[in-house]
């Protein structure tokens, strides 16, 4: 892998600003990821209330290089009383996508969701047009369950998505061959 010093960490106060310019310029955010303005505050009051890390959901930085590279996010869905999974989801500064950050980064969030809390799954999703992402994910060891329908209202139209997961085991099992 081609960045192998890719690390996880809490977002600093000082990489708010790049962070705020990542999710609100539309050509930063890039064509998958643009659903329109939102409140450019949100981001400091979460940060000021639990640096983005709270019991539900969290944002870690991705650095490489001793660089922040974007961000990764994940969000508690329960399916039942005392049962629920995480899904997750990545936004990388445009210079860092298609260098293999962005794979290394999701493998390391799931190592990190199924280290630290009991779930057995972990999901994303990507349009059905996201080519790159749908690529990263199977790198990253998901498997491709199915197609939500008409699941995304972006830029004027429902768009199809595709639900990736991983389980527990499977990620284990990755560790392991990839240990020996």
């Amino acid at each position: 892998m081609p960045y192998d010093d890719v690390t996880l960490r809490p977002v600093a106060e000082s990489e708010l600003g790049t962070l705020e310019e990542l999710v609100q310029n539309p050509e930063a955010v890039g064509t998958f990821q643009w659903f329109g303005w939102t409140d450019p505050g949100s981001w400091r009051r979460r940060w000021a209330e639990n640096r983005l890390l709270g019991d539900d959901r969290g944002q870690l930085a991705v650095a490489a290089g001793g660089e922040f590279h974007g961000f990764v996010g994940w969000r508690r869905v329960d399916v039942v009383p005392r049962s629920y999974y995480w899904s997750m989801g990545i936004q990388l500064l445009p210079g860092s996508r298609g260098r293999g950050i962005g794979t290394r980064a999701q493998i390391l969030l799931v190592d990190y969701l199924f280290a630290y809390s009991p779930v057995a799954r972990v999901e994303a999703d990507t349009e059905t047009e996201n080519f790159a992402e749908q690529r990263a994910l199977e790198k990253a060891g998901f498997t491709q369950e199915g197609v939500l329908r008409n699941v995304v209202f972006r830029d004027g139209q429902w768009r199809d998505s595709i639900r990736y997961s991983v389980l527990r085991d499977e990620a284990a099992a990755r560790r392991t061959s990839a240990e020996s």
